[in-house]
């Protein structure tokens, strides 16, 4: 597990030090090490694991390091959580290879010169892990006190602490049956010749979740296009903006392309759907996703949602799937947790200002779906409420639920929450508008 360990600290390293998303990171890292298996199977599970407990893991080394943390070097810290991982968290590992590994690994990786304060810290925390108790919150649940007082105001204690417990459980991976090639069940079947458990999901008959999977895109199900990877919240937002065959559709921010592909398969690939990003490189994601699953209509193209140079035709639905905080999505990238509040405070105005420009391309009687990734009222509710204030041409649409779905939390019938510890889904928020037939 050499390399396992190697990979999981380089990867760590790039979250920390240059701010890449992690899911990215890992992957890369992964490749590049040619880890396969148990090896990166390892290297996952120490990699989203510290990222996870990162403040629960700091505050316990605080206990045994007699050096503040903050005068460590990034590479030093990284290895001390590693190891203390590895003893607080994974049984699998005995207490004796947890250290000598992180001592090999601190050689290994141009620290040896902090290889014995990296074995003192870590024999200290095995004499004296007994002793531990946590202290609060925030150290309990590796979540910072700011995000804490921010759910609990919002949404309650009862759903925050859902939403707490929520944060170490298992994600469940869900994808979209591409209905233009193959149905529901026969893609089960396909999958299932591949190794993999697929079952359908109630209420969402498109709908497979899947497991023990290994790279999907290994997978022949996948390059022929049969599927895509999407979260039950994202596949219920492009439904309810409900396009038909035969329409035109604007997604004002569309990277990676989830949404795209989903609305172009509920108008079985029949009309035209434009698909929009500031950025060529994720441009290119969207045009190569379309391309794989054969959605034809589907047509990418550089746009600045924020500030587009040209004027478009104006389109029967637009969805605007506005840039957010990722607060929502904590579950799969647990690095977001640790963004600082004022990271937050310009979102609002960016989100609004996007939505805005949005409306203008909703022809009289269409429809425009605003939604985020996030759990932040802030850039949810009352970004929506504002656009219906400063928009009387937009009246409010009402959200229908799936079966067995019910509210968390009050608001209006034409926004939605949804929380992972009662939907299932990621933490994410839609809100439909319909630009009026004849305007004043």
């Amino acid at each position: 597990m050499d390399q396992a360990r190697t990979a999981a600290l380089e990867a760590l390293l790039q979250v920390d030090v240059r701010e890449g998303y992690s899911n990215i990171v890992l992957d890369k890292t992964i490749l590049r090490f040619g880890l396969t298996g148990l090896d990166a199977s390892f290297a996952s599970a120490l990699f989203y694991g510290v990222l996870e407990k990162r403040l629960a893991l700091d505050f316990v080394l605080s206990q045994f390091s007699k050096q503040p943390l903050e005068k460590l070097t990034p590479k030093v810290l990284e290895i001390l959580r590693l190891g203390t991982y590895q003893i607080l968290f994974m049984d699998r590992v005995p207490d004796s290879a947890a250290v000598n590994e992180s001592v090999n690994l601190a050689k290994r990786n141009g620290a040896a010169k902090a290889s014995g304060f990296v074995n003192g810290v870590l024999r200290s925390l095995l004499r004296g892990k007994g002793g531990l108790s946590c202290p609060n919150e925030s150290v309990r649940y590796s979540c910072p006190e700011w995000l804490i007082a921010l759910w609990r105001s919002a949404y309650g204690e009862e759903v925050t602490r859902g939403l707490l417990e929520s944060l170490s459980q298992p994600v469940s991976l869900f994808i979209r049956v591409n209905s233009i090639k193959i149905s529901a069940p026969a893609l089960a079947e396909a999958l299932a010749r591949e190794g993999v458990e697929a079952e359908q999901v109630t209420s969402f008959p498109q709908t497979l979740s899947i497991k023990k999977t290994g790279p999907l895109p290994s997978l022949a199900s996948f390059r022929e296009g049969l599927f895509h990877v999407q979260d039950l919240s994202s596949q219920f937002a492009a439904q309810q903006l409900g396009a038909k065959a035969g329409e035109r559709v604007i997604d004002v921010c569309a990277a990676p392309g989830g949404k795209t592909f989903t609305i172009a398969e509920e108008m079985q690939n029949e009309g035209k759907l434009l698909a929009f990003d500031k950025y060529r490189r994720k441009v290119r994601l969207i045009a190569d996703g379309a391309k794989r699953l054969g959605l034809s209509i589907v047509q990418a193209h550089v746009r600045d949602a924020e500030h587009p140079e040209k004027t478009l035709m104006e389109a029967d639905r637009v969805l605007c799937d506005a840039p957010c905080s990722g607060l929502g999505i904590i579950r799969r990238k647990p690095e977001i947790r640790y963004r600082k509040k004022t990271d937050l405070d310009s979102l609002p105005d960016l989100q609004y200002r996007i939505l805005c420009e949005a409306a203008r391309l909703v022809k009289p009687g269409g429809r425009i779906l605003y939604s985020t990734c996030t759990l932040n009222p802030a850039e949810n509710g009352k970004v929506a409420d504002r656009f219906l204030q400063e928009h009387g041409a937009f009246r409010p649409v009402s959200i229908l639920l799936p079966n067995g779905w019910s509210r968390a939390v009050k608001e209006p019938d034409n926004q939605l929450t949804l929380f992972p510890q009662m939907h299932g889904t990621d933490g994410f928020f839609i809100s439909l508008f319909e630009r009026n037939e004849k305007e004043e």
